[in-house]
């Protein structure tokens, strides 16, 4: 964070500070636009839960960490490359007519910031301008490395930073830096500095996206699936700065999102439409069925059990106990012995109503880990698309995830991504959906090797519990919201896992065996007595004869 002097009553600068508040006064009414603040200071929350992915350690790019002594090394190489932009310019137009083109969007510029910036106009101008000369000159770079011929220059003075081939540390150092959201500099600046070189907006544009484009799959996550009509949808116009390009990559937009909501929504309307028909279809059908199989299975088991006292255990053992349960009386006898899971689902019916105005709970983020999935019978398969193409097939149990590749810079990218979404969104944060979700699929290392083999994990880290670290340290958000069509799949995935034989027998023992041992010792001690009982009365007392058993019989 960069050192500004508080404004007070006695701050010499008092009098700057009002000329420049009317000539902004002045400046936007004449405008009469209203300029959307795009470059934000990281919330505190997320900022103290790691401070190393938010604040620059190589390069300060804009004004809220340009005076921190730890970065003035670089200013020589924004220096150089300033003087390299000048010299590129066409005949007869010097760089200082450049930066006074900037001061003229002074209004504009300083809009788009969320803090007073405490810097007259043209020490603005200025560091802007630099700043934008050098962020040309890597991204030049980047677009060379992403297959587009418009390097044009780099000289030996800037090869240890920004090496081609991305060898160097400084390289992923500068490359972390320019994404973080508190090193933003507006787009337009750049946008603007390139039509002067090369005397052309198109061209301007053209190249700038490209420079952008090579960053991009230089950088980002999800740079293997990301294809040209992704990018296609991106307008450089509606770009704010670097990272709110990654940004409209790589979220669907909200067209997009509201498409998928809906087609989601019109599916369960259908769904519960026939689930209504076959419920008033099958209703009368079930009170008979009922009778008729625990009739049949009762004489199944009986008729199969053999003589003396084991056919009476035999018998009861193997009793239909869930048609059992089904019976109007035996129903009615465990709502009242067990009054608190009727309670808890009218609970939960009463809580449906509504449910899609409230912020989700931290409960419906639990998801089973991609291990206990695996183990339950669910498939993972990667999708060439980006977060839309998230989905699971109840049919099939098939999880569709898209690809990501994690290096040292991703981490940086994604906690940024998230940051800049709760700052500039006020709909729902899918983003930050997706990495809760992401989040509670992933726990261990384990859950990383089984998604790196099915190809869904890129893993260019040192091993796979570190991807299973970065996931898991971005458990914090600024606030949960509703993403329909990813809390659909959490809802579905949650389904199918318990609907699962081997989940069932694993909760129940947990609940009621493990979790109940005292009661279980208990009852196995008294058992032991009476059996030890019975043992005693049969050595005095000829247990056979009472029970009528022909022993002769009971050894053929």
């Amino acid at each position: 964070m960069a050192n500004f002097q508080p404004f007070t009553a006695s701050n010499p600068d008092e009098n700057r500070w009002v000329i420049h508040i009317k000539e902004s006064f002045i400046q936007e009414l004449e405008d009469d636009i209203e300029i959307p603040v795009t470059i934000f200071n990281v919330p505190k929350l997320l900022m103290a839960s790691d401070p190393y992915s938010y604040v620059p350690h190589q390069i300060a790019i804009g004004p809220y960490h340009y005076w921190r002594p730890e970065l003035y090394e670089m200013e020589r190489y924004k220096l150089n490359a300033a003087k390299r932009f000048a010299k590129h310019l066409p005949e007869g137009l010097e760089f200082q007519e450049v930066v006074g083109e900037i001061r003229h969007c002074m209004p504009k510029i300083r809009a788009s910031y969320d803090k007073y910036l405490n810097l007259n106009d043209d020490t603005l101008a200025w560091m802007l301008a630099m700043d934008a000369c050098f962020l040309l000159e890597f991204l030049r770079v980047c677009a060379l490395k992403g297959g587009k011929d418009v390097l044009g220059r780099v000289t030996n003075r800037m090869s240890h930073m920004v090496d081609v081939f991305g060898r160097k540390s400084a390289h992923n150092a500068t490359l972390r830096d320019i994404v973080m959201l508190e090193n933003q500099i507006p787009l337009c600046i750049l946008r603007k500095m390139l039509e002067f070189e090369l005397s052309s907006q198109y061209l301007a544009d053209e190249m700038l996206l490209a420079m952008l484009v090579g960053l991009y799959k230089d950088l980002s996550p999800f740079a293997n699936i990301t294809d040209d009509c992704s990018l296609a949808k991106v307008r450089l116009q509606d770009c704010a700065h670097l990272l709110d390009f990654f940004y409209q990559v790589m979220v669907p937009s909200q067209v997009d999102v509201d498409y998928v909501s809906c087609q989601i929504t019109r599916d369960l309307e259908r769904k519960d439409g026939l689930g209504q028909e076959n419920q008033t279809n099958n209703t009368l059908c079930n009170s008979n069925n009922l009778f008729t199989r625990l009739a049949k299975q009762t004489w199944k088991f009986v008729s199969n059990a053999k003589s003396g006292p084991m056919s009476i255990v035999n018998v009861i053992a193997n009793l239909p106990w869930d048609i059992i349960g089904s019976l109007p009386l035996v129903r009615n006898l465990k709502q009242r012995f067990f009054p608190d899971a009727q309670e808890n689902k009218k609970f939960d019916e009463n809580n449906t109503e509504g449910a899609s105005e409230r912020p989700p709970l931290f409960e419906e983020i639990d998801i089973p880990t991609v291990y206990q999935l695996t183990k339950s019978g669910v498939r993972f398969l990667p999708t060439k698309s980006g977060i839309l193409s998230i989905a699971f097939d109840p049919a099939t149990g098939t999880f569709h995830l898209p690809v990501v590749r994690l290096d040292v810079n991703s981490q940086v990218l994604l906690r940024n991504v998230v940051a800049y979404e709760s700052c500039v969104t006020c709909g729902p944060l899918v983003f930050a959906r997706y990495v809760e979700l992401m989040n509670g699929i992933i726990d261990c290392d384990k859950d990383c090797k089984e998604l790196r083999e099915k190809g869904i994990v890129l893993n260019h880290l040192k091993s796979d519990g570190e991807v299973a670290n970065l996931w898991n340290g971005m458990s914090r958000s600024i606030r949960l919201t509703k993403v329909p069509f990813l809390d659909k799949v959490i809802e579905d995935v949650n389904r199918f896992y318990n609907g699962r034989w081997k989940v069932k027998v694993g909760k129940f023992m947990k609940s009621y065996i493990y979790g109940s041992w005292k009661i279980l010792t208990l009852l196995a001690t008294i058992l032991l007595l009476v059996l030890s009982g019975l043992e005693a009365f049969c050595s005095v007392y000829s247990c056979p004869r009472l029970f009528h058993i022909d022993i002769a019989d009971s050894t053929t």
